[in-house]
């Protein structure tokens, strides 16, 4: 299978601003760009590139005054096959975890681990350890929240997803990555294109996708506490502890939203 990824992003600055972009496929996909996802600026302004220390693809450039778009379009050869579900992984010690995975045990900027702990263990103490435990929290979150893009708020956190019950991917994801972290199951967050590939198509307009992945049996497994259900054509851009590490444009000035546009399609 062949998916068509891409967007475009324009903004609007006052004066020359500084800006960090995370919106490269990710290294772990790089084989599968059939065409490469070369991010192009109007007007053109150079754009260096480096690796951060979770091994996302990130960019510096210095925005001009005005009108300024980021845009790319690739074409990413995915299996067509839907997210592995494996029911035997199972849960590690954690005094047997490997080193890079402990960080994402740790409380971080939207998953206040301290605050959800003793919940976690009362709802999740007595589930199946392993796959099962974290099918068990993904279920619980999935019905926990109401989803709508008009719950969106960039400061929202987990334990506020918890209190609130509403939200959108970023916060479903947030809130099961906390619960798996209480419960000493390591997990990060994941974000990128997932397009209405084998499910009925959203009215809404596209947007780039957030969900989470949780180390058990050895290697990090996807979940999607928003879907709750194997999804076909996920195709991940970034991952770290939260939406902080991840944030696809960080602008050092002010400046204002002109256009957003996402597109993530099967092609023949």
């Amino acid at each position: 299978m062949k998916i068509n990824v891409g967007f475009e992003i324009t903004h609007n600055f006052p004066q020359p601003t500084p800006m960090m972009v995370m919106l490269n496929v990710h290294p772990s996909r790089e084989l599968d760009l059939v065409k490469p996802d070369q991010v192009t600026s109007y007007p053109y302004t150079p754009i260096s590139v480096y690796l951060d220390g979770f091994g996302n693809i990130c960019g510096r450039l210095v925005a001009p005054a005005g009108d300024f778009t980021l845009t790319t379009d690739a074409v990413v050869l995915d299996s067509g096959e839907p997210d592995v579900a494996a029911w035997d992984a199972y849960q590690h010690a954690v005094e047997e975890l490997p080193d890079d995975t402990l960080v994402f045990l740790l409380g971080s900027r939207y998953c206040e681990t301290d605050r959800l702990v003793n919940d976690a263990w009362a709802l999740f103490g007595n589930t199946p350890l392993g796959w099962g435990r974290v099918q068990a929290i993904v279920d619980f979150v999935h019905n926990h929240i109401t989803f709508g893009y008009h719950h969106a708020r960039a400061t929202k956190s987990a334990f506020d997803a918890w209190n609130e019950r509403q939200g959108v991917c970023r916060d479903f994801a947030h809130l099961a990555i906390t619960l798996c972290r209480c419960m000493n199951i390591p997990a990060r967050y994941a974000t990128g294109y997932l397009g209405d590939i084998g499910v009925p198509k959203d009215p809404a307009p596209m947007d780039f996708s957030a969900w989470f992945e949780a180390y058990l049996g050895g290697r990090w497994h996807t979940f999607d506490a928003r879907h709750n259900k194997p999804r076909v054509g996920r195709i991940v851009m970034a991952r770290g502890r939260d939406a902080a590490d991840v944030a696809l444009t960080n602008a050092f000035g002010p400046n204002s939203l002109k256009n957003f546009r996402v597109w993530t399609d099967e092609v023949w």
